[in-house]
């Protein structure tokens, strides 16, 4: 995709969402942390409905660490994966206490030290709670980087990488929320909804899908 097109491409989801942020509620670095943890193969809306709990009862890791791994499980039962996810949350909230001063870091490098914090984990913390101009990869990007030709990639790592060089830099701060909201609402798996979408006209799907589903 050209420059001109790739502008094109973040003005229109720029101007149709000014601000954009991400849909997981959350009240400072710690409390985005642990929400994004519990995110994995999970919907955003169940993480808000067990945190909106959880958070009300601990929302610093000394608290979650008194709280205790039985009670944080009962509050985080509803989502899946919540036995291993309690585990690695009360080791992270054991190494930001004893390491960090219970700070969440703002270096990569100690993010993905922490228990249950990969890459991907890391980049939404450091992009949404510290401002880096990073892309935190998940299905829905991976998926709306290939499908229109903005950042072919065989891997989340693949795409990362070509989004850095494809994304102009004026819009790098808020490519991640532009993208993951337009591949959850609009470039979605099953079904996009080619006939509603800002970016048509510049998509490479579009241009080799003479009647793409609506």
């Amino acid at each position: 995709m050209k420059l001109a097109d790739r502008v094109q491409f973040f003005s229109r989801l720029q101007e149709l969402n000014p601000q954009p942020t991400t849909e997981l509620l959350y009240s400072g670095p710690f409390e985005l942390l642990i929400a994004v943890m519990l995110s994995a193969q999970a919907t955003d809306r169940s993480v808000n409905l067990a945190t909106r709990r959880l958070f009300a009862l601990a929302n610093t890791p000394a608290a979650l660490l008194a709280l205790g791994e039985t009670a944080l499980k009962a509050e985080i039962s509803s989502i899946g994966l919540y036995h291993t996810k309690a585990r690695h949350i009360l080791q992270t909230c054991r190494l930001l206490v004893d390491q960090h001063d219970g700070v969440v870091p703002a270096q990569r490098e100690a993010l993905e030290a922490l228990p249950g914090v990969g890459r991907k984990t890391a980049n939404v913390v450091l992009n949404t709670a510290f401002g880096w101009p990073v892309v935190a990869v998940d299905t829905h990007i991976f998926r709306l980087a290939n499908r229109t030709g903005l950042a072919p990639g065989k891997t989340p790592l693949a795409v990362e990488k070509a989004l850095m060089k494809a994304v102009p830099p004026a819009f790098l701060r808020d490519a991640h929320h532009w993208l993951i909201l337009h591949g959850r609402y609009v470039c979605k798996a099953r079904a996009p909804s080619c006939g509603q979408c800002v970016l048509r006209s510049l998509c490479g799907y579009r241009q080799k899908t003479p009647n793409p589903k609506r």
